[in-house]
This record gives C-alpha cells, structure tokens and sequence, in this order.
C-alpha cells in the first residue's frame, strides 16, 4: 500500500514494478508478520534465531521497508533539524565555523541513522516558520547554531517542547542543554603568556558583547589583568577580519606604548597582523599577538599566529550526541569543552 504523495517505483519501460510486502517476507521466512514487523523496527525481545531468518528473507526479496507508513506507527520521523541563525553581517562568508558545524554534525547524525534538514532563520517571519515547522511533528529534535546572543529564536524553538540543544552556550539559562568551549579558560591561557613573556601594556580586541563567547572572552582578560594591577585597553570588533584590522589601528593611536594584544578570535588577529605589519611594527618583537579558536589559517599567517585551539569539530560532534541523548532518554547534561593554548611564531 502506497503513502499519499510517494510514487510506485517503475521499470525502463514504465512497467510499475511490485514491491515485496512484509506478508511476502513473513511467508518466506515462515514466521508471522508482526515477528517480521518487530525484527524490522529494531525491538530488542526477538530472538536472535528469529532475527536471523528474517533478515536473510529480507535480503533475498529486497524488501525495502515503507519508512513513511512506520513513522505513523513510531511517532518517529527520524529527522534532525540543523537549525542556523543569521550571524552578524559579514561574518558568514569570512568564518569557516558554520560550514564544519554543519558538516561534522550531518556526519554523526548519519552514522546515527538519522536524515538531516538544514533550516535557515533569520527574520521575524523565518522564526515562526520554523517554529510551526517543529511543532507540526516533521522532525524528532533540533540543534541550534546560533551566535547572538539576544537572539529570540531559542525562546521561540523551547515553546515547541521537542527535544532542543544549542551548538554554544545561551545568554539565557535554562531554556536547552548546549555544549560549548571554555572561552574563560581560554582567554586566561591567552593573556598569561603574554605576561609570562614580560608585556607590560596587553590590549583585546573584543568580539561583540551581545555574543556569550565573546563577553567570556573579554571578561577572563579582563580580571587576569586586574589580578596583577595592570589596566584593560579595549577595541570593539565584529569577529571579522576587517574589525579586527580597524580595532588595532585604534589600539595604536589610543596607546601607542602597546606591546601585545589579545584578540577574541583567530580573523581578528589576522586582521591586526595586517595593521601591525602596515605601521611597521614587528611581531612578535614589537607586539605579540595571540588569536582564539585555532582554525587552519592561523597556520599560514606571517609569523604563524598563536592561538587558543577550541575543539570545534568535537563541539559540534558532542552537541549531536547531547541531542541524540536528549531524544532517547528526556534528559541530558550541558557541555564545557578544554581549550588549550597552542604556540606559534606571534607570541
């Protein structure tokens, strides 16, 4: 029996071709159509024997089961919504972060067996699509990638009530499990070294502060730099390139004494590299610089820049395992992943 809106498979000639029905494979197998129906659903009380007749029937007819027709025996539609949010203007096409999002976590979802459905959101109007979307039951769970933090669209997705978690942590507590860096941790990391080095008169350049990483970020160098008495020189960026080369460039006329700086994210830092290298001072000997996030161009600048690594590919692989927990047992726990310091050249 077909489901409305899915076509009879056909031959070259346009012959409909039948398909092999579960009573077909019962008769092969000699055992009864629920037995075949719990063997092909994965319900763990068939006995082994009986799971081993079945699908040798199975194999040999090619009976391929009808995933539309179970769904409305499961409630399951086994699909994932990949959900992304509209980043900061610029920011998309500058970093690399959204693409190795998505494609780590399409990879763990279909080594899970689960489909993927890309949703994108970014208007008002967008919103409540996807928000009806969810609720009409097309899908089992979501993951949110979503950067700003005054972002409504958790808020939006929690009125759902489907199993929801978040690739980074959310300004608001308490709305969906995430899993995300230490950004705090990391930013100490950075800032320590540069005073274990002996700079005297260490800037930041910030990510913007309506973002949690890029308020963590700024807040652990902020108090690493209180705890020895030394004052904050701030410059605002967007995480862009670009900002990151105008926020240096206002760095050196603010403070021209300045010896090393912090920037809040490896496109930043290779931003001010290009300012610094522009007003002929030298990296590290003049300044030292120190990125965040490790991704592979922070290899390839002049000198190779010096970084926080942030496991962003095991972030989005934890954040589909955390939803895939969430689906099968209700509950799940956030995630706060290590960052590591990894030296180059610049610092």
């Amino acid at each position: 029996m077909l489901v409305r809106g899915e076509r009879s498979p056909v031959t070259a000639e346009g012959v409909p071709v039948r398909r092999p029905t579960l009573h077909a494979v019962a008769a092969r197998a000699g055992v009864s159509k629920s037995s075949v129906s719990r063997v092909i659903n994965g319900e763990p009380t068939v006995a082994p024997e009986i799971r081993q007749i079945v699908m040798a029937a199975v194999t040999e007819l090619g009976y391929v089961p009808n995933g539309a027709a179970r769904n409305l025996v499961t409630q399951k539609t086994n699909t994932i919504a990949i959900i992304v949010s509209d980043p900061p203007a610029g920011l998309a096409s500058d970093d690399p972060m959204f693409a190795m999002v998505v494609r780590a976590a399409s990879r763990q979802l279909e080594a899970a067996g689960k489909q993927v459905s890309l949703v994108l959101a970014g208007s008002d109007e967008s919103r409540k699509r996807v928000e009806q979307y969810l609720a009409a039951g097309h899908v089992d769970g979501a993951m949110l990638v979503s950067m700003d933090g005054a972002d409504p669209l958790p808020a939006v997705l929690a009125r759902t009530g489907l199993p929801i978690v978040s690739h980074g942590r959310l300004s608001t507590p308490g709305l969906m499990p995430w899993v995300d860096n230490d950004n705090l941790g990391g930013a100490r990391l950075a800032v320590r070294h540069l005073l274990d080095q002996g700079r005297q008169r260490i800037a930041t350049i910030s990510g913007p502060l309506d973002m949690t990483a890029a308020q963590d970020r700024l807040t652990a160098y902020r108090e690493t730099l209180k705890d020895t008495g030394r004052r904050s020189i701030v410059a605002l960026g967007d995480f862009t390139r670009i900002s990151g080369a105008e926020a240096m460039r206002q760095l050196l006329d603010d403070d021209p004494q300045l010896d090393a700086v912090f920037a809040a994210n490896d496109l930043m830092a290779i931003g001010a590299l290009r300012t610094l290298r522009e007003a002929g001072r030298r990296v590290p000997d003049d300044v030292a610089v120190i990125g965040f996030d490790d991704i592979e161009a922070a290899l390839y600048t002049a000198p190779a820049l010096t970084t926080i690594h942030s496991p962003m590919g095991e972030q989005a692989a934890r954040t589909t395992r955390l939803l895939l927990d969430l689906i099968t047992h209700g509950s799940a726990d956030s995630v706060t992943l290590p960052t590591e310091i990894v030296v180059r050249e610049s610092a």
